[in-house]
């Protein structure tokens, strides 16, 4: 999803999902991405006003915002504080095209204003189920609603006529790249509704990586020689994603068939493209 601004209200997320390239960011507070990156959230209380007063700019021309990318705006603190659905009545208010990436449930009390915004402008909603598999969603994403319930929004918010698709990312090597989960997440995902689906490949970068290897020790230690082979640097290897990639658009086109040219498309490039540079010698792992 091409961008031109990042809209975040909190720092940190209590979803606490162990792969979350967030986690590096939290070092520039003097902060560990560990714990704290799910267990001190920061809540920037004059956001939907400071954003108002800067689209009231004459100079503000209006450019696709992503809503979401560095924390979950949709976290259970949401409830409280709202910080989210005022930012949409400021995006409302200054029709402004939106990309809004979310792993909760609670952006269906916002359809609403989604919906409202679509019939302006272009609003597409994203949402995170990267699994359906129950054990690899309880390890991987502690804090999060039941997949079952994000694709259950999904079908709500398609009802109500937004643009909304599902996020299947990050593939994980060895815990959610295994053709029978590939096969049923992808099933649910078409059941949902969903009018696409995106994919790429787990990254790892910084903190990031550091606290994943942590976690990898901890729940999956078979795996670790493969990671530290797979991932010489923080892209894995781009024979490895290339197969995960097309193994992702087999299984798509038969679900969502209409859906998988686009797709296809632009998944495969920007999988291939972030991993170049790496050796062969990397791809020879098989845990798809």
């Amino acid at each position: 999803m091409p961008f031109a601004w990042t809209l975040n209200p909190y720092r940190g997320c209590t979803h606490g999902c162990h792969y979350c390239f967030a986690r590096r960011y939290q070092s520039h507070l003097e902060l560990d991405s560990g714990d704290a990156f799910s267990s001190i959230i920061l809540i920037k209380a004059n956001f939907a006003d400071v954003l108002r007063r800067e689209l009231k700019r004459a100079t503000w021309r209006p450019a696709l915002v992503a809503f979401g990318t560095a924390t979950d705006p949709y976290q259970p603190i949401e409830g409280r504080y709202e910080l989210s659905r005022r930012t949409l009545e400021v995006l409302l208010d200054h029709p402004t095209p939106l990309g809004l990436i979310t792993k909760g449930p609670l952006v269906i009390r916002d359809a609403d204003l989604l919906a409202e915004l679509g019939r302006l402008t272009q609003c597409t909603v994203y949402v995170s189920v990267p699994t359906t598999d129950t054990d690899a969603w309880e390890k991987l994403e502690p804090g999060t609603s039941p997949p079952s319930q994000r694709l259950r929004a999904v079908s709500q918010l398609a009802a109500r006529g937004i643009n909304v698709g599902v996020l299947m990312a990050p593939l994980v090597p060895g815990i959610t790249s295994q053709r029978a989960k590939l096969d049923r997440t992808l099933r649910a995902v078409a059941d949902s509704g969903a009018r696409f689906v995106g994919t790429n490949i787990l990254h790892l970068d910084g903190g990031t990586r550091d606290h994943f290897m942590k976690f990898l020790a901890q729940n999956y230690p078979d795996l670790l020689d493969g990671y530290e082979r797979l991932y010489r640097g923080k892209y894995a290897s781009p024979g490895y994603a290339n197969k995960i990639q097309a193994l992702v658009n087999a299984i798509q086109v038969a679900y969502m068939p209409k859906y998988n040219r686009s797709a296809k498309a632009g998944n495969w490039q920007q999988i291939t493209t972030a991993g170049r540079g790496l050796t062969q010698r990397q791809t020879e792992l098989n845990w798809g």
